[in-house]
């Protein structure tokens, strides 16, 4: 498990700032360790000699590398499509696979999920001092944005992190009613259930202070349907408890009360009085539409999208983006992406794409539903269910407002690679004594 810890341990590591735009050659510590991560399992498997994947595991992780590899080809510019290849393939095909074939049982996929609580916490703690003293990345005029050590080329990395960890301390709450698993031994630690609301209290006031509503809207819903998942009263109990420490921190104690309200209004304001942001992001997806026409099939190849942004964009796309805070200078940061991973896909890899790689997605979530009734009803597991369901519901709703790029994209790939082993592999439905 030390390669896979190790993974989500180094997105601690502060990033520089010219690794923080996702452009080609900017590569972060998490990244090289990924890549030795799959060639730790691969060594692995070598030397097992055994046929590491069953065929819907093979079919369902392969299906991405069909559309990859036929937008590669068909690019306008192959050479200039092969970065976008290899990442393609390390987030959503070999280090999900990594992971799918290194995790033994629950006891492992419990460690990795507090891993990713622990590293929630310190990227959290460290985006309230940046929104306490002012220190973060600008927003509104001030310094007050919470980004944690991304910086604020960035501002969705620690918003993405500190949802992940909030999204994974709900589920391990929730099913923590197991007491042991098929061989009679415990198979939840004690206290597993106070910890994690402990945790999940802890991240509420970082994700309301890294003002991204695209990760407000993916954590309720995805908390709201690990709720409704777990049980009506028990849903009924922590939204109560929610609701309440939502009013203390920001009613009450005032914590960015009138930033979040204006932030929280403009969600329903997008149609009638958008703010900039806003504005871009819709230039952007109808220039995705736009590039997506003329090319359906295969779209216009992969990294393609800077290229044809200004033939496919209105005059009311602006150059850029302004960044500041968080330790750097002002820039301006370009617009490379249209913010939304589906459109992303369309435009580049055509409707080939999108179907291969949305259809992964989709098997994977029913796949792991289809799993998630037995747990409920023996409990064995169920805290691994919800973990893994939460996480990646939460992925697919972000992925309508973000797309990949930047240092935490490497975590989505660990949380694939968390729901791909809970919906494919049978070694889920078995504790570490049966293992």
């Amino acid at each position: 498990m030390l390669p896979i810890l190790a993974v989500v341990a180094l997105l601690a590591v502060p990033v520089a700032g010219s690794a923080a735009d996702g452009s080609p050659g900017s590569g972060t510590v998490a990244d090289a360790a990924s890549g030795l991560l799959v060639l730790f399992c691969l060594v692995r498997v070598v030397r097992e000699r055994a046929r590491p994947l069953t065929r819907t595991a093979a079919l369902v992780l392969g299906l991405p590398v069909f559309g990859v590899c036929a937008a590669s080809i068909t690019s306008y510019d192959p050479a200039s499509s092969l970065p976008g290849v290899a990442r393609y393939l390390q987030i959503f095909v070999l280090v999900p696979g990594a992971l799918l074939l290194l995790i033994r049982h629950r006891r492992d996929f419990r460690l990795v999920a507090w891993a990713m609580v622990a590293l929630a916490l310190v990227q959290g703690l460290i985006g309230v001092v940046q929104y306490l003293t002012g220190t973060g990345a600008s927003y509104m005029g001030e310094d007050i944005r919470a980004v944690g050590t991304f910086g604020p080329t960035d501002v969705m990395g620690m918003a993405t992190v500190v949802s992940y960890g909030l999204v994974a301390a709900v589920g391990l709450a929730l099913g923590a009613g197991t007491e042991s698993g098929p061989a009679g031994v415990r198979e939840v630690p004690r206290g597993q259930r106070a910890a994690a609301l402990g945790c999940a209290a802890l991240l509420f006031l970082p994700l309301v202070v890294s003002f991204s509503r695209g990760a407000w809207i993916a954590t309720v819903v995805a908390v709201t349907l690990q709720l409704a998942l777990s049980g009506p009263r028990r849903a009924a109990r922590v939204a109560l408890v929610t609701a309440a420490l939502g009013v203390v921190l920001v009613g009450g104690l005032g914590i960015g009360s009138q930033m979040v309200s204006e932030r929280l209004g403009s969600i329903t304001e997008v149609t009638e009085a958008p703010d900039r942001s806003v504005t871009d992001r819709y230039t952007m997806w109808a220039a995705a539409g736009g590039m997506w026409r003329t090319d359906p099939v295969t779209g216009v190849g992969l990294k393609g999208f800077p290229a044809y942004r200004d033939s496919h964009s209105s005059i009311a796309l602006s150059s850029g983006s302004d960044t500041a805070g968080a330790g750097m200078a002002f820039q301006r940061q370009p617009l490379l992406s249209p913010h939304n991973m589906y459109l992303l896909v369309l435009s580049e890899q055509g409707i080939i794409g999108l179907l291969a790689l949305a259809g992964s997605w989709a098997a994977l979530l029913v796949l792991a539903l289809r799993r998630l009734p037995g747990k409920r009803r023996g409990r064995t597991g169920a805290d691994c269910a919800l973990v893994a369901v939460g996480l990646l519901v939460w992925q697919l709703v972000d992925f309508g407002y973000a797309d990949i790029g930047g240092p935490s994209t490497v975590l989505t790939a660990v949380v694939l690679g968390l729901a791909a082993w809970w919906a494919l592999d049978r070694r889920a439905d078995r504790g570490p004594g049966a293992a």
